[in-house]
């Protein structure tokens, strides 16, 4: 079954794939330990993703995942089990997210969670999942609050955490403008304050004389056309917008409908030239700067790289109908691997404490689409899977990146 709008069952199962480790021998029968969702011949995954509402161009976050999972079932099975990918639309809205997460763990069945996107989504049931025991696998959301073992010990991030990289455009601008006057824009949830609360600590003392207007959007506003014009008002010669794609193309739009020429700096989630770019006009965005642990794909410095060749043509068979200018299917097939090479790590043990046990064992796990020298590592006190990033800059057509890779290790 393949109903990728509303809701995605698909049966898949790995074998030794490039870029991941090899499978695991079988186990004797009586070492196999199943949790809920696990039999012989099957693993249930659940998740939650927005295939409307206002985060509706990330669905390619969890269609890539499926297509992976698809992938992996025509290979063969992690140790001859396959999975049943079940993915509902909860439309970036809380209330369905709960409603959505507790038809996947009480009626589904399924074993874990993966891959749900958003910060909001993820933490209205972060609680629920933690008090269930059931495991919440690399949500596709940068909230520093995943990295919290010892709370939550059921939930693990993945992304480069949001505070990290709000103190990262921080330093970013104190090295390259110390006497910007900036303008900041932000969605008013844990997702933009996260973010805000990172570029006002990178700031420190300097926050108060460099930030000129710090406004907010909500997710239900049409536009945020007036607050990027009174920020030109203000006088502000920096701009940064922490974003949902949708947004963040209106606001490249309206930077560019009012001739404004701000030092531009777009967080990471907001950064796609399919999702956000392209909508707002690609040469309205020449010169944005942002970040990123992935290879972009429109970056030509990866043409000829091994990792990328792979992931196109995984594109190409698996999910040809999808952008291959979208990092959403970069994300989304980063995280289904790293869920399968867990789920390899296990074994035959399948339960859910085993899975958070493997999940916290990841070394310098390589993904063909992360940026070289940047790995998967997690420990039993470190939920963070992922820590660094690269600066990289629009050209007009692609991203170029730059410079070193940068530490979103927070102290």
């Amino acid at each position: 079954m393949n109903r990728l709008t509303r809701r995605t069952i698909l049966a898949a199962a790995p074998a030794a794939l490039a870029f991941g480790g090899p499978l695991l021998a079988p186990l004797p029968a009586r070492a196999k330990q199943y949790g809920p969702g696990v039999t012989d011949h099957e693993i249930k995954i659940g998740n939650c993703g927005p295939y409307s509402g206002p985060l509706s161009n990330a669905s390619p976050i969890p269609i890539s995942m499926s297509r992976y999972f698809k992938m992996i079932n025509d290979k063969g099975g992690i140790n001859g089990r396959k999975i049943t990918f079940i993915s509902y639309d909860d439309g970036y809205s809380p209330p369905k997210t709960v409603e959505m997460t507790r038809k996947l763990v009480e009626e589904d069945g399924v074993f874990i969670l993966a891959g749900s996107v958003g910060t909001p989504t993820n933490t209205s049931v972060w609680h629920y999942l933690n008090g269930k025991k059931v495991p919440q696998l690399f949500p596709a959301t940068g909230a520093s609050k995943w990295d919290d073992p010892k709370g939550h010990p059921w939930t693990m991030g993945f992304f480069v955490k949001y505070y990290a990289e709000g103190r990262i455009y921080a330093n970013y601008i104190l090295k390259h403008k110390p006497d910007a006057k900036i303008g900041i824009l932000y969605q008013d949830d844990d997702y933009g304050k996260d973010y805000l609360h990172g570029i006002l600590d990178g700031f420190g003392a300097k926050a108060k004389s460099l930030i000129k207007l710090q406004t907010s959007y909500e997710t239900t506003d049409a536009t945020v056309d007036s607050q990027i014009v009174q920020m030109q008002g203000e006088g502000c010669d920096t701009l940064i917008t922490i974003c949902i794609p949708k947004f963040e193309a209106q606001a490249i739009k309206k930077v560019a409908e009012i001739e404004w020429k701000p030092l531009f700096i777009t967080n990471g989630i907001a950064a796609s030239v399919g999702a956000a770019f392209k909508p707002a006009g690609l040469e309205n965005c020449k010169g944005i700067i942002t970040d990123n642990s992935f290879k972009d794909p429109t970056d030509p410095e990866w043409k000829n790289d091994a990792g990328f060749k792979w992931w196109i043509a995984f594109m190409s068979k698996y999910y040809p109908e999808g952008d291959k200018t979208d990092n959403g299917s970069v994300y989304g097939q980063s995280i289904a691997q790293t869920t399968t090479q867990v789920l390899r790590q296990c074994g035959h043990n399948l339960t859910r404490e085993n899975v958070m046990r493997q999940a916290a064992n990841l070394h310098h796990y390589e993904l063909p689409m992360l940026q070289p020298g940047i790995t998967v590592n997690t420990s039993p006190t470190d939920f963070d899977a992922i820590t660094q990033v690269r600066m990289e800059q629009f050209d007009g057509t692609r991203f170029r990146g730059y410079g070193p890779v940068l530490s979103g290790v927070v102290g």
